[in-house]
This record gives C-alpha cells, structure tokens and sequence, in this order.
C-alpha cells in the first residue's frame, strides 16, 4: 500500500532537509580545516608584534618564541601560562644573560569575562609593559584597556609593586593610584590586580624562570 501524499511530501522534504544538514557540517568543518593553518600565522604574528611592543628587537638577540617555557602558579589565573624570555649572547659559551621576560597573565573578574594580558617586566623588577590580548568587555567602556582605544594601559610602565600589601596597586576608588574609566571600574580593577599579582610572583620566581627548559613546542601562539 502506497503512503499517503501527505507522508510522502514530508518523507521528501525531511531527506532533503538532512542532506542539505550533511553537506552544511562538511562545508563548515572543511573551511575551518582550510583556514586553521592561516589563523594559527596570523595569531603568530599578533603575538611576535606585541612581544616587539614589550620586548624591543633591540635588548634581545634571541628568539623570543623559540625561548618560550611553560610556568604552573595560580595566581596567573590558568593552569599553565607562557613566559617569553629576553636574553643576549654572554661570552662564554651557550651563557644567555637576562634582560627581561613577558608573561601571558589572566584576569578572571573582569565585567564580562576574563581578561588574557601579556605583561612584561625589566631585571629590576619593575613593569616594561602590559598588553591586552583577549577580552569580552563592553565597547565603549571597558574596551579602554585596549592600547588602541585609550592609552591607560601604559600607566604601568615602570612600576614595581612593594610588597602584596602595597596600597598604591588598585583604583583610586579604592584607594589607589590607577585611574578608572566612567561607568567602568571593574574592568581595570581586575588589570590593576591580575598585573600586581604577576609583579609579586616575577619578583619570587623571576631566576627560576630564565633558568627553566624552553618547552612551549614548536608554533607557541596565543
């Protein structure tokens, strides 16, 4: 016995609405494996241009990536972060003589989201410089701690924390030296102490880290 039309119709229209889902979820999967390998470069080259920004070509004659090690310390907000290391050739050999280091740091209470930093620091353990490299936060508002959209993120050059009961190291709001943006202070609250906290651990485990096995692998990226 023949289905009835009705059945027929929605029989057909239901394979055709699984084909078209079959070679939907081919066509994504197979751009996103097309386009995998030139994100990856793209996001390598990010990462080297703020690595540049912080690290200038000229204090290191290293490969930063290559130098990259991999640190475990909560207090970086993740379960492993990168640190890039800055050296220059000594006279004896294989010595590598430190300049500097940038460390990949988490905020996690940032207003919409956790907040991806590189910060980096001089020997001396002050600040050489904080970039943003990944957040959710508001445009307009929170979106200022972009170096691209307000220059506030260059108020930690040169700065060291002294001590984790160091006053200065929150927003004026709570007593401290950082500015905040109107309508906006929980975004830079959570930089100003994702920062502060980096400065202590440098100031800890700085010797430790110039000193551990390069082991980020090949094609450290964001």
């Amino acid at each position: 016995m023949s289905k009835h039309p009705i059945l027929q119709s929605m029989s057909r229209n239901g394979l055709i609405l699984a084909a078209f889902a079959i070679a939907a979820t081919v066509l994504v999967v197979g751009t996103a494996k097309l386009t995998a390998p030139r994100i990856a470069q793209q996001q390598q080259q990010e990462l080297l241009n703020v690595l540049n920004q912080l690290l200038p070509p000229d204090m290191h004659d290293n490969d930063l990536v290559a130098s990259c090690t991999l640190v475990a310390h909560p207090e970086l907000g993740g379960a492993q972060q990168k640190v890039y290391r800055a050296t220059v050739k000594g006279q004896a050999v294989n010595e590598s003589i430190p300049q500097a280091l940038a460390l990949e740091v988490i905020a996690p209470n940032g207003y919409s989201g956790a907040i991806k930093l590189l910060v980096a620091f001089n020997l001396n353990g002050s600040v050489a410089g904080v970039r943003v490299l990944e957040h959710k936060e508001t445009p307009g508002l929170g979106d200022k701690i972009e170096l691209r959209k307000n220059d506030w993120i260059l108020s930690f050059n040169g700065l060291s924390v002294n001590g984790a009961d160091d006053k200065r190291w929150a927003v004026k709001r709570d007593g401290g030296q950082f500015d905040a943006f109107t309508g906006a202070t929980i975004t830079p609250r959570a930089v100003v102490q994702a920062v502060k906290q980096a400065n202590l651990l440098y100031q800890q485990q700085g010797s430790v880290w110039f000193s551990a096995p390069a082991n980020c692998g090949a094609g450290a990226s964001l």
